[in-house]
Order: C-alpha cells, then structure tokens, then sequence
C-alpha cells in the first residue's frame, strides 16, 4: 500500500510535475466511504455485513458508503484527468468504497484475533491510527494498478 501511495504520487500532472490530485482523490473517497457508511449505518440499521468480525456494520452502511464514495468521486472529477466520465466517477467510488469497507473489515478481523478493541492510542476514541487508513491498504494498490494497466487512468 505504501509503494502504490508513492507510485500514485509520482504520476505528473499536465505540466510533468508529480501531483498529489490522485492520492487526495483517493484519502477523499475513503473517508467518504467512512463517514457515509457511519451515518447511514445508524441511521437506517437493518441486517449486519460481517458480525463475526465487526458487530456494527450493516449493509445499509455499506450502500451509504459507497453512495458517499461515488458523490466525492464525481465532485473531484474537475482535478483529477480520471475519472473522464460521470458514471465511470460513480463506478470507481462505489467500487473504491467496497474495497475499503474490505480493509475496515480484514482490521477488524486481525483486531479481533489479536483479542484488542483498538490498534493504538494515538487518537482516542477511533480504534486508533490503523481504522482511519485501513481502507487505503486495499484501495491505494487498485488504483495504482489500474494507472499501470491503462497507463492515463489517472495521469
């Protein structure tokens, strides 16, 4: 995940300088994923997504998500050459958030078979550092990848 942040970073912007538009794209569309699964979760409830493995989470959030994540791809469309399209923005942050709500679930996995509540202390009261960038660990390679394979996704 590291390398791809990297790799994501070095892509040029139209004056061949590196842009940080891409991994803002992405920290974007994550914590959209987030805070939309967050608020639609509580609001709506209904079925869980995963209980062994996080108790909280319901499908409605992981469709509140995924809304959120696609309503932040298409507004960053105008600084980021990818997406190109409205509804190709709209797949990529829905399909972004899915992956990470993937991340969110695999921490809680490896929380919970560690027997901790939280990963660390440095911000109290959100399960610590790893639960705000677990969702990149599973989004940053796919972006990336997807820039390798069709070499401007995202240039």
């Amino acid at each position: 995940p590291c390398l791809s942040l990297l790799a994501l970073r070095n892509l040029t912007s139209g004056d061949s300088l590196p842009s940080m538009w891409p991994v803002l794209f992405l920290v974007i569309v994550v914590a959209a994923t987030d805070i939309g699964a967050y608020f639609t979760g509580r609001l709506i409830g209904g079925p869980k997504l995963a209980p062994r493995f996080s108790p909280n989470k319901t499908w409605a959030g992981l469709l509140g998500g995924m809304s959120a994540a696609a309503i932040a791809a298409v507004s960053m469309m105008g600084m980021v050459s990818f997406p190109d399209s409205t509804l190709t923005a709209i797949a990529c942050g829905a399909g972004l958030a899915v992956l990470a709500q993937i991340g969110d679930l695999f921490e809680s996995a490896m929380k919970r078979r560690a027997g901790v509540k939280d990963s660390g202390t440095i911000l109290p009261g959100h399960g610590g550092l790893l639960d705000r960038v677990d969702g990149l660990m599973f989004t940053a390679p796919v972006m990336a990848g997807l820039h390798l394979y069709q070499g401007s996704v995202i240039s």
